[in-house]
């Protein structure tokens, strides 16, 4: 049976990419320069969303191949959000691995450097594209704890601060401002913290962090709607 070239461009899946033994699902739909990012399992509406996007809209798209937030690197735990930088990650096995050796924490950071550099090489965009991440947030995390660390802010929804996007490149900023979401600009690396927001600052990529409060799919794809709408 032949497929037409819509469906085979859906069944193009890449094989699971991988960095310290934590795998990730590619998916892609056409050629784009966009290259879109869910890094922790359990923020599901994120990746529900991005799900849905991907039949839509071009880009290549990789999910976190775990149900969990933190994910194992040897025998250890880590955010998976805060290894793209090795003072970053060493930062992170130590939080939550304190029970560890030295050494299997040395192991674990090891491993992530052996697969770091493919693996961003990977994910990030060709030059003059742009990533795009999707993570949710529950109570006890806004806008707010962004600002005091922010070059330029934009809160015109303050009912809902959870909801907000954070944006490396000013001149994406300068765009998204203009609507009616929430947004801040981190053009500053203050603290490195391995998040990817810092790798991108540290290499001029056009990133922006999508968050939405957890279980809000129709706020998490209307922004994600507009940022197609603004960015190109």
């Amino acid at each position: 049976m032949y497929l037409t070239r819509r469906a085979f461009l859906f069944s193009a899946v890449k094989k699971p990419l991988s960095i310290g033994g934590i795998r990730f699902g590619v998916e892609t739909n056409g050629r784009s320069k966009r290259r879109y990012l869910h890094i922790h399992g359990n923020e599901t509406t994120a990746r529900d969303v991005l799900k849905e996007h991907l039949k839509t809209f071009k880009g290549v798209y990789y999910f976190v191949e775990s149900q969990k937030r933190n994910v194992a690197v040897g025998e250890c735990l880590i955010d998976p959000n805060r290894m793209f930088t090795a003072a970053g990650a060493r930062k992170s096995l130590e939080r939550f691995n304190r029970e560890k050796s030295a050494a299997q924490i040395d192991a674990a950071l090891a491993l992530l450097e052996k697969d770091r550099d493919s693996f961003v090489r990977a994910v990030t965009p060709p030059k003059g594209g742009l990533s795009i991440a999707m993570h949710n947030n529950s109570e006890g995390y806004s806008i707010k704890d962004e600002l005091p660390i922010s070059d330029k802010s934009h809160v015109p929804d303050e009912a809902n601060p959870r909801d907000f996007m954070l944006v490396t490149n000013e001149a994406d900023y300068e765009k998204i401002a203009k609507g009616r979401f929430n947004a801040c600009l981190q053009k500053t690396v203050r603290t490195d913290d391995g998040s990817f927001s810092v790798l991108a600052n540290s290499r001029a990529i056009r990133y922006v962090n999508i968050e939405a409060a957890l279980g809000n799919f129709e706020k998490q794809k209307a922004m994600i709607g507009f940022l197609e709408q603004v960015l190109r």
